[in-house]
């Protein structure tokens, strides 16, 4: 029997891109909503009820409204928004950083895709934070560069309009008062005390991301040096087919640049260790619409449905 799955937001960049990964599987059903009906909520009441598997793709507000139209206990709801991803009760879309988070993804009725800026970040932070590398008072430091695709449908047709404001052909550095929506995951899944100062730059490129953390190796618990957190991260996410690290004589970071688009198109995640032996500049290079959503969200099902992770998926 075929799974049913409902897209609520199926025309939105994320809903079109896990909508791209289904082509040419056989496993599932999509059920389609009428367009003009698309923001009818009986409509949509209606299709959440009878799917299996529900992946929303919707601002926060419509999402908890979503949520609140479920009446059927057996239908799992994958959200890919902000409005769910630090709640109790849901589990966090990262199941690579642990056997728990796997677990609770795999048994889990209500599951929250990580934001795609806030899953660099975690990838990297995580993992040191639970060695007990990096201490949880440690006032991290964390810089990211997107393209414009991860800002939404209306900054993608400012970006790719013929009347192209100035300015917007080159990185635009914003959330400058340090309030942006994904820091409140990155601080609480990471276990941080103190909020990382975080600073992302949008530009001029349709998709792909790398965001970096720096390190001052006499603040760590222990000397650590960019070989040893290369082979510790190595260890840590060994057999994860979604997460890949860099060789120390990797010819991207040899060339002194990890370009932002690097990765577009791909599915996984690349994690680079780079500086000396007094500072480390720690590295995620990623698809910001792959692993940062569509892909996630993906994976999270498939896992659900107890096949391969990868499965439909470009690992």
């Amino acid at each position: 029997m075929k799974t049913k799955i409902f897209i609520d937001g199926s025309e939105g960049t994320t809903g079109l891109r896990i909508h791209e990964r289904f082509q040419g599987r056989d496993d599932i059903e999509l059920l389609k909503i009428d367009p003009e009906l698309r923001k009818d909520p009986n409509e949509r009441k209606r299709l959440i009820n009878e799917s299996d598997i529900t992946f929303l793709c919707l601002p926060d507000v419509a999402a908890k409204e979503s949520v609140s139209l479920v009446e059927n206990e057996n239908v799992v709801i994958i959200d890919t928004s902000t409005a769910h991803r630090t709640e109790e009760g849901w589990a966090y879309g990262f199941p690579e950083l642990s056997e728990e988070h796997k677990e609770k993804v795999i048994k889990g009725k209500r599951i929250a895709v990580p934001g795609c800026y806030a899953t660099g970040f975690i990838s990297l932070v995580y993992p040191l934070v639970a060695a007990g590398i990096l201490p949880k008072d440690y006032p991290v430091s964390c810089f990211g560069i997107s393209g414009y695709s991860g800002a939404g449908k209306n900054a993608i047709a400012v970006y790719e309009g013929e009347d192209k404001p100035v300015g917007h052909n080159s990185g635009r550095v914003y959330a400058l008062t340090q309030q942006h929506k994904h820091l409140k995951e990155m601080q609480k899944i990471t276990g941080l005390e103190r909020t990382p100062l975080f600073s992302p730059i949008i530009d001029d490129y349709y998709s792909g991301m790398v965001v970096s953390i720096q390190l001052y190796t006499d603040m760590l618990n222990k000397k650590e040096t960019v070989e040893s957190l290369l082979s510790f991260y190595a260890d840590y996410y060994k057999n994860q087919p979604f997460i890949k690290v860099s060789e120390a004589d990797d010819e991207v970071a040899a060339s002194g640049f990890i370009a932002g688009n690097g990765l577009s198109g791909w599915d996984g995640l690349k994690i680079y260790v780079t500086g000396n032996e007094d500072r480390i500049v720690i590295s995620s290079q990623f698809d910001n619409l792959g692993k940062g959503a569509s892909a996630a969200a993906v994976e999270c099902m498939n896992l659900v449905l107890g096949c391969d992770a990868t499965k439909g998926l470009a690992i």
